[in-house]
C-alpha cells in the first residue's frame, strides 16, 4: 500500500498541467478545511471529492513508468494481482479509472475526515466514491477505532466485487469481528475476489478451526452442485488447521506401536531360531504381557533374548 506522498507522486506523473493545478488547489483546500458542524452544505473539498472524475483525467503515460498507473490502485490491493508489465494503452485505461479514486483518497487524507464526514460521503456517494472512502480508511485518524465498521459491513453486503475488494483492506483486517471477517473472506471466495485483495488474511486465518469448517462445508456444497471450488480455498484451508494439531516432521513423529510390533514370529513358536535374530524381529518372552498400545514399547523388543 502506497503512502499518501507516494500516491500523489504516482498521480501527478499521469496528469497534464491543468490536472496538476486542479489537484494542488483541491488538496490545499482540503488541508485548510475546518470542522463545520453547523454548516448547511458540504465543504468545498467535499464537492471536489465528488467531481474528481471530471477533473482528473490522465493525459499521458510516461514510457519509463508504463506500469505506474497500476500503483495508483494499491490502496485497494489491485496492484498485487495485476501484471507487472502492460501495454501503454492498457496502462492508460487503468490510470483513467484508478486516478480519480486515488485523488479522492488524497482529499480525505488531507482533510483528516472524521467518522461523521466519512459516513456522509459514503452514504451519498457513487460506487467509485464509496470505494475511495473504504480505501482511505487506513490513512485517516479514525483507523484506530471501530467507527467505520458499519461502512465495511455495508460494502460486504453488495454484489459489487470492486467494492468488496476495497472493503477487505487493512481496516477490515484490524476491526472486523472474527465472525464478520470469516464471512467477508467467504464472500471474496464466492465472488471471485482474489486473496491478494484481503489484507492480512494469513494472520487472521492461521489456526482458525471455525473458518476451516465453514470453508469445508462451502467446498462440499460447490462439489455437490457440480460447481468448481475456488483455487484460493485450499490455500486458506491449509492455514486453518489448529496449530497444536499440525503434523510433525517425519524425524519427529512418535513411533507407531502397531508397526513396531513383531510381525514375523508366529504366536505358536516357543523357541528362537538357530541363528540369532535381529533385535527388531525378536519375540517377547512368554511370561511378559504383550506391549500396550497406550504406553511405551517393552524393553524386550529392544534387547536380545538369552
Amino acid at each position: 500500500m502506497l503512502t499518501p506522498a507516494e500516491l500523489r507522486a504516482a498521480v501527478e506523473q499521469t496528469l497534464d498541467r491543468a490536472g496538476r493545478a486542479w489537484l494542488d488547489r483541491a488538496l490545499a483546500e482540503a488541508a485548510g478545511a475546518r470542522p463545520r458542524p453547523d454548516a448547511s452544505g458540504p465543504a468545498r473539498w467535499e464537492l471536489d471529492f465528488a467531481s474528481a472524475g471530471r477533473h482528473i483525467r490522465p493525459a499521458r503515460i510516461p514510457r519509463s513508468t508504463e506500469a505506474e498507473p497500476t500503483a495508483l490502485a494499491t490502496t485497494g490491493q489491485e496492484a498485487e494481482r495485476a501484471p507487472k508489465t502492460q501495454s501503454a494503452a492498457s496502462a492508460a485505461a487503468q490510470a483513467q479509472e484508478a486516478a480519480p479514486d486515488a485523488v479522492r483518497v488524497l482529499l480525505l487524507h488531507a482533510a483528516g475526515a472524521d467518522a461523521r464526514t466519512v459516513a456522509r460521503l459514503y452514504a451519498h456517494g457513487t460506487g467509485a466514491e464509496r470505494r475511495a472512502v473504504l480505501r482511505a480508511l487506513p490513512h485517516l485518524p479514525l483507523f484506530t477505532g471501530p467507527d467505520a465498521v458499519p461502512l465495511v459491513e455495508d460494502a460486504l453486503r453488495t454484489n459489487d466485487t470492486r467494492l468488496v475488494a476495497a472493503a477487505v483492506g487493512p481496516y477490515a483486517a484490524r476491526h472486523l469481528s472474527p465472525h464478520s471477517w470469516r464471512q467477508a473472506l467467504l464472500k471474496c471466495l464466492f465472488t471471485g475476489v482474489p486473496l491478494t485483495a484481503v489484507a492480512d488474511w494469513e494472520r487472521r486465518a492461521r489456526g482458525d478451526a471455525e473458518l476451516g469448517r465453514m470453508l469445508t462445508d462451502y467446498a462440499h456444497e460447490r462439489t455437490a452442485a457440480g460447481r468448481p471450488v475456488p483455487g484460493d480455498l485450499d490455500r486458506v484451508l491449509a492455514l486453518t488447521r489448529p496449530l497444536n494439531h499440525e503434523e510433525p516432521p517425519s524425524h519427529e513423529k512418535p513411533p507407531n506401536h502397531e508397526e513396531s510390533l513383531p510381525r514375523e514370529a508366529p504366536p505358536s513358536r516357543r523357541h528362537p531360531p538357530s541363528h540369532e535374530p535381529s533385535p527388531s524381529h525378536e519375540e517377547p518372552p512368554n511370561h511378559e504381557k504383550p506391549p500396550s498400545r497406550e504406553g511405551p514399547l517393552p524393553r524386550a523388543l529392544t534387547r536380545e533374548e538369552p
